[in-house]
C-alpha cells in the first residue's frame, strides 16, 4: 500500500503499528485507501495521537486501555466505534466473559438501554471472530 505524503512522518508510522495490532489490518487498510483530501487529515490526527502518542504510553497496558474504551464508548453511544473496539479488546487479551462485565457495568453506570446496544453489538462481533475463527 502506497501512503499518502501526509502518512510518511515517524509518529505516523509509530501509531500504525500499534493501530494495526489491536485492530487489525483490514479496517486499518480500508480506513487509509479510503483517505482523500477531506478525510486524510483526520486520519493522519488519529494515527498519530491517539494510537502513536496515547497507546504507546508507558502507563497503562493495551488490555486495560481497550477496558478503558469499551466503557466509554458504552457511555457515549458510539456503536460503530463499540464494535472495532470490541474488536481490538478481543485482539489484547480481552476474553468474551470480560466484555460482559463492561456491559454489566456500565449497565449500572450509563443506563440500561446503553447496556442493551452494547450487548447486541457484542454478540455481532463475537459471532463475527467465531465465524472467521479468531475466537474458539
Amino acid at each position: 500500500m502506497a501512503l499518502r505524503p501526509e502518512f510518511q512522518s515517524e509518529q505516523f508510522q509509530k501509531g500504525l503499528e500499534v493501530r494495526r495490532a489491536v485492530v487489525g489490518d483490514a479496517y486499518v487498510d480500508k480506513s487509509l485507501n479510503s483517505a482523500d483530501d477531506m478525510s486524510a487529515p483526520l486520519q493522519k490526527l488519529v494515527t498519530e495521537y491517539c494510537w502513536g502518542d496515547v497507546w504507546t504510553r508507558p502507563g497503562l497496558e493495551r488490555k486495560t486501555r481497550s477496558f478503558l474504551n469499551l466503557a466509554m464508548l458504552i457511555a457515549l453511544n458510539r456503536p460503530n466505534e463499540l464494535r472495532l473496539h470490541m474488536r481490538g479488546a478481543v485482539n489484547n487479551g480481552v476474553t468474551k466473559d470480560e466484555i460482559v462485565e463492561v456491559i454489566l457495568q456500565a449497565a449500572i453506570y450509563c443506563g440500561v438501554p446503553a447496556s442493551l446496544d452494547a450487548m447486541k453489538a457484542a454478540h455481532e462481533v463475537i459471532a463475527e471472530m467465531e465465524k472467521e475463527g479468531v475466537l474458539p
